[in-house]
């Protein structure tokens, strides 16, 4: 079985990491011109299920180092005023696992065939039930299953599934990292809880390492390099439905709105990183209607984006690879048909992606103050 995976995200990564590891031929196609193009440095929280996920689909001699590079992590998640005083909870404390995505994707992208610059631009179901994938800048390549993970914005979902379109929430959030330093030993309660300003929240969260990645790697396993970072905050604003910057850079338009706010806050903004504050969306995708049963199929965001208010992206796409990973293992120990396997895997994805979206939306009220969401939210 060969195997074609548009994306070079987590979830289509796990998935090729899975798939190499059982010895089914796995190869990525990434749009992007370099695997480090675009900056996907932030922290995440993973739930059980996406911790078994990513875990399941690496090879068990680098479960120390998934261990070690990531760190147990637990939140009040209260609701703090301007000058960090609790004003109430955003409910019950979260636990959770916490890593920085960028060393993550470091270590899935390990022993991988990746090809970048690879901008899919269609593709044929051939007569024999194979795939024919076709890009903008290379030549077209064939396989038994073409999977679909290429984000938001997918180009396998927009021929397979063209009545499956992102939804706009009219939210948007500017997004940041500052480096983790003695001065913001202040800012701990804050972590994991919400900032509720004038129209906006800001919503912190601590990247701190047990050990610093490059040294864990060159300790625990020297075939994977993994970038060389240490501690830092991640932190994002959320503005009112159709909020924008303006004229001002990322950095700039949120200290505008932070006139008057705890100073450790507004350093903390001041101080971050300029080259890695952006302005960013919140879009939904939604799966309703099943395509016809073939050889392509989709994962993550391509077919499920969730609003970050849930949490729970990154844990969705990791679970649809281990899935998709089972049922095409599965199929190939027992000999059985590869469309059978596939449609196990959407059957399930389907009913556990769709709730993910709803609970994630459900969430996203309550980061938004003072702003009524659109009705297609």
């Amino acid at each position: 079985m060969r195997v074609s995976v548009i994306g070079a995200g987590l979830g289509g990564l796990a998935l090729a990491q899975g798939l190499h590891s059982a010895g089914i031929e796995a190869e990525v196609y990434e749009r992007d011109p370099g695997i480090t193009a675009r900056f996907q440095g932030y922290r995440l929280v993973l739930d059980p299920t996406g911790f078994q996920a990513v875990r399941a689909c690496l090879p068990t001699r680098w479960h120390p180092l998934l261990d070690e590079i990531t760190m147990d992590a637990s939140a009040e998640q209260l609701v703090l005023d301007p000058q960090l005083n609790e004003i109430g909870r955003l409910g019950a404390g979260r636990t959770g696992i916490v890593v920085d995505r960028q060393v993550l994707r470091h270590l899935l992208l390990t022993g991988l065939t990746v090809h970048t610059d690879a901008a899919l631009t269609g593709y044929d179901v051939l007569s024999d039930g194979k795939v024919r994938a076709q890009f903008a800048h290379r030549d077209p390549v064939s396989a038994d299953l073409l999977v679909g993970a290429d984000g938001v914005a997918s180009a396998v979902r927009g021929v397979l599934s063209p009545q499956t379109a992102p939804t706009d929430t009219g939210v948007r959030f500017v997004i940041g990292r500052t480096p983790l330093t003695d001065e913001f030993t202040g800012l701990s309660k804050a972590y994991g809880s919400k900032i509720a300003g004038d129209g906006v929240s800001l919503l912190l969260g601590a990247m701190r390492f047990r050990t610093p990645p490059k040294r864990a790697a060159e300790r625990l396993a020297p075939d994977v390099t993994l970038p060389d970072i240490g501690d830092y905050v991640r932190w994002a604003m959320i503005l009112p439905p159709d909020g924008s910057l303006g004229a001002a850079t990322a950095q700039d338009a949120v200290l505008a709105r932070m006139e008057g706010w705890h100073p450790q806050l507004r350093a903390l903004v001041e101080q971050a990183d300029p080259d890695n504050s952006t302005l960013l969306s919140i879009r939904v995708v939604e799966p309703r209607e099943r395509w016809a049963p073939g050889p392509v199929t989709l994962l993550g965001d391509a077919v499920h984006a969730t609003s970050p208010t849930g949490g729970n992206g990154a844990n969705t796409a990791l679970r649809d690879a281990d899935v998709l990973r089972r049922c095409l293992v599965g199929a190939v120990e027992r000999r059985q048909d590869l469309i059978g396997a596939v449609g196990d895997y959407e059957r399930q994805m389907f009913e556990y992606g769709g709730e993910a979206v709803r609970r994630s939306l459900a969430a996203l009220p309550a980061f938004v103050p003072d702003a009524q969401l659109p009705e297609r939210a």
